[in-house]
C-alpha cells in the first residue's frame, strides 16, 4: 500500500535511548519522518492510522538472515523470507553469503540486489563471502563485491583453512575499511558435535561441542584483529566466557563488536532433552550460566546486536534423526515476541531490546543510527505489546515452519511495518 503522506496517532515512541511518556502523532511524507504532534496534526494527509496503545520504534535490522536465494527455492526465497521479516518488524535484513551459488562474485551480488528490488518489501543488504566458495582458502574479491553492493564480509559457518589465511583476510579487509563478520568456531574441537557438551549430551549420549571450541576461536580472532587493526564483528557468540573476552578486548581498544541469536537468550541445552530437532542449531544452545552471561552482555552493550539467525528449511530437513538434521530455526517472525518475553520476565529492559535490534546493528554496518527524528527515513515498526499471536503453520509466512514456539500465544504483534514510508506489512 502506498501513500505520499501518512499520520500515525496515539503511539508511544520507543528507541534504545528511552520511551516517551506521552502519546505522539507522527507525520510521514515522501518516505521520511516529516514532523511530530502539532506539525503532524495540522497536516492534510492521504492516510491516517489510529494506533492507541501501540509502540512505534525504528524498523529492526537483522545482521544474519538466510534468504535462500539464489537457490532452488525449496527452502524459501527472497519473496517469502523478506515478507516474513517484514511481519517480524524488520525493515533491513543482511543476506548471508551461503547461498547457492555462494555470494563470492559481483554477479551473484547484483542478482540478489536486483531480485530484492523487485520482490522484497524491505531493504536487503548482501553480505559477501570472505573466501571463494566459502572454502576458507583463497580470498574473495572483496573490492569487487563491495563495489557490487556488499556491506560486509563473512565466511558464514565455514572455517578458514588456517590462521595464515585468516590473518591475510583480516589485513586485506583492514586495508579497505571493510567489516569482517566471523562466527568463532574451532573446527577440530567442534568436529562431530551438534549439541552443547554438558549434562544433556551426557544423559542422552549425544555428540557434544565444548565451550572451548568457541573460546579458543574467539581468542585467536581477537589477537589477530588487534594485530591487523581490522573491524571485527563476532557473529552469534554463545558462551558467557566469549562475552567476557570481547569486553576485555573492547576495553583494550580492539575494534570488535558482537551479536547473539535471539534463541540463545531464550533457550538452553534443555530444549534438546526430548530429542527435538528444531533446536539443532549452530552454535548449539548452551547452559543456563551461558544464557545469563549473554543477557548480561546485551544489557551492558558488549553484545551490540541481537540477530534472528533465520535458517528456513523444508520439512524433510528436520525429520531425520537428531544428529542428521539440518541446523537452524525459523525465527525472523518471532524475534520481537521472544524479546518481549525476556522483558516480561525482567531479564531485559524494553529499551535494551530495541537498542539491540536498531541502533546496535546500524552501528555495526557503519550506517546512520536508526532513530525517530525529522528527516530520517521512515523505516518503522508499529507493534502492540498487549496483543498475542500464534506461530502456527498458517500464521508463518516463511517457508520454514520449524519455529521455536509453535502453537503458543506469543506477545507483541506487529501491526504495521513501514520501509521508506511504504507499507511493508501487512501486504494486500
Amino acid at each position: 500500500m502506498t501513500a505520499d503522506s501518512l499520520t500515525i496517532s496515539g503511539v508511544r515512541l520507543v528507541t534504545g535511548a528511552g520511551i516517551s511518556e506521552q502519546t505522539t502523532t507522527i507525520l510521514i511524507r515522501d518516505g521520511r519522518i516529516a514532523g511530530f504532534d502539532k506539525v503532524a496534526e495540522a497536516e492534510a494527509v492521504d492516510r491516517t492510522l489510529v494506533a492507541d496503545g501501540c509502540y512505534l520504534s525504528p524498523g529492526f535490522i537483522d545482521l544474519c538472515c538466510n534468504l535462500r536465494e539464489p537457490g532452488n527455492g525449496q527452502k524459501g526465497d527472497i519473496f517469502s523470507e523478506t515478507r516474513a521479516a517484514a511481519k517480524g518488524g524488520f525493515t533491513t535484513v543482511c543476506s548471508t553469503p551461503d547461498s547457492s551459488p555462494v555470494n563470492d562474485s559481483g554477479a551473484v551480488t547484483h542478482l540478489i540486489r536486483d531480485t530484492a528490488a523487485s520482490r522484497s518489501p524491505v531493504h536487503v543488504r548482501p553480505i559477501g563471502a570472505a573466501t571463494r566458495g566459502l572454502e576458507g582458502e583463497l580470498l574473495s574479491d572483496m573490492v569487487g563485491l563491495s563495489t557490487a553492493g556488499c556491506v560486509a564480509f563473512s565466511n558464514a559457518s565455514h572455517v578458514f583453512a588456517n590462521a595464515r589465511v585468516l590473518r591475510r583476510c583480516m589485513a586485506y579487509a583492514q586495508t579497505f575499511g571493510y567489516t569482517l563478520m566471523l562466527q568463532p568456531t574451532n573446527a577440530a574441537l567442534a568436529a562431530g558435535g551438534f549439541a552443547h557438551d554438558g549434562m544433556v549430551t551426557a544423559r542422552l549420549g549425544l555428540s557434544g561441542v565444548p565451550e572451548v571450541a568457541e573460546t579458543t576461536a574467539v581468542s585467536e580472532l581477537l589477537l589477530l584483529a588487534e594485530e591487523t587493526g581490522v573491524q571485527l564483528h563476532l557473529s552469534q557468540v554463545s558462551t558467557a566466557r566469549a562475552v567476557e573476552m570481547v569486553a576485555e578486548a573492547q576495553h583494550r581498544g580492539v575494534a570488535v563488536s558482537a551479536d547473539v541469536a535471539m534463541h540463545q537468550l531464550v533457550f538452553t541445552e534443555q530444549a534438546l532433552a526430548g530429542f527435538d530437532s528444531r533446536f539443532h542449531v549452530n552454535p548449539p544452545l548452551r547452559s543456563e550460566a551461558d544464557r545469563q552471561g549473554l543477557l548480561a552482555g546485551v544489557r551492558a552493550g558488549v553484545i551490540a546486536a541481537i540477530v534472528s539467525q533465520h535458517q528456513p528449511h523444508d520439512p524433510a530437513a528436520k525429520r531425520a534423526p537428531l544428529g542428521e538434521t539440518a541446523a537452524g530455526l525459523s525465527t525472523v517472525e518471532s524475534v520481537l515476541s521472544m524479546g518481549l518475553m525476556l522483558v516480561a520476565d525482567g531479564e531485559l529492559q524494553l529499551t535494551e531490546l530495541i537498542r539491540a535490534l536498531t541502533t546496535g546493528p546500524s552501528g555495526i554496518l557503519q550506517e546512520s543510527p536508526a532513530e525517530l527524528k525529522v528527516g530520517e527515513p521512515a523505516d518503522l515498526c508499529l507493534f502492540d505489546p498487549t496483543l498475542t499471536w500464534l506461530s502456527d503453520g498458517a500464521g508463518i509466512h516463511s517457508t520454514g515452519k520449524h519455529v521455536p514456539l509453535p502453537q503458543q500465544a506469543l506477545p507483541g504483534a506487529v501491526r504495521y511495518t513501514f520501509c521508506a514510508g511504504r507499507q511493508a506489512w501487512p501486504l494486500d
